[in-house]
């Protein structure tokens, strides 16, 4: 009887232990389809409002399960020269890792490539979700990469810390 209920409970915990894996890697994210149209659009530094670029190859992934979960490759053929005398720079841009699975996404391959001068990141659409940016960086042969970033207004909030000024008002669920 023991050798059956050590037996039960060892492939109970490799049964949990998948199921959470694959929860964790495949379960909640969903491909994000092309509208061909606004899938990628950098903050401009006339309006200071997102507008659309030029860009194709487009691929996406996205989970409701948290705004972090957004990740998205693209080409755009625009110059570099275009984009930072046009659109607004992003400080201190930090991608997150993606899913293996997800392989045109490698974040420190990008974080290597920002902190060379190789690639450059910019603002998408500030405050997407409430204290989250869209991060997009392209890089010099231009091969872009989108991601969500926490930004200061977020990191106030959920730290329960009073806004900095300039912060939209916070959603009753974080206060």
């Amino acid at each position: 009887m023991g050798k059956f209920l050590a037996g039960f409970l060892v492939l109970s915990a490799i049964l949990a232990g998948a199921g959470m894996y694959y929860l964790q890697v495949y379960a909640f994210y969903k491909t994000v389809p092309a509208n061909n149209v606004d899938d990628v659009q950098l903050t401009t530094l006339a309006s200071d409002q997102p507008e659309p670029i030029l860009y194709s190859e487009f691929e996406a992934i996205d989970a409701d399960s948290s705004p972090l979960r957004y990740r998205a490759c693209f080409k755009t053929e625009m110059s570099e020269a275009l984009l930072t005398e046009t659109y607004v720079l992003y400080d201190n841009p930090v991608p997150n890792n993606a899913p293996g699975w997800f392989d045109c996404f490698d974040a420190q391959a990008i974080g290597g490539a920002l902190e060379a001068g190789e690639t450059t990141a910019y603002l998408g659409v500030g405050n997407i979700f409430f204290g989250f940016d869209r991060v997009v960086a392209i890089d010099n042969a231009g091969n872009g990469y989108a991601w969500h970033q926490i930004n200061a207004c977020g990191t106030a909030a959920f730290d329960g810390d009073p806004l900095p000024e300039g912060c939209p008002p916070a959603p009753e669920s974080t206060e």
